[in-house]
């Protein structure tokens, strides 16, 4: 349980920064389809994958921190 931990803290460090940049381009590329009135469904993906990603990176690195 611990390597798993090791190795969620790890990525979530390293890919924290891309899953970031991720984030933002696609949230305003949503809101420019939406002002459009464009279809919006891929980037409403990848938006909530990388939402979720970020999330959880965060909560395996507070888990961590407690154990």
């Amino acid at each position: 349980m611990e390597a798993i931990m090791i190795f969620g803290v790890t990525v979530g460090a390293i890919f924290m920064p891309i899953l970031s940049i991720i984030f933002c381009v696609n949230l305003v590329t949503i809101l420019k389809k939406i002002k459009n009135d464009e279809n919006t469904r891929t980037n409403t993906f990848w938006l909530t994958t990388s939402f979720i990603l970020i999330v959880w990176s965060i909560a395996l690195i507070g888990l961590a921190s407690i154990n």
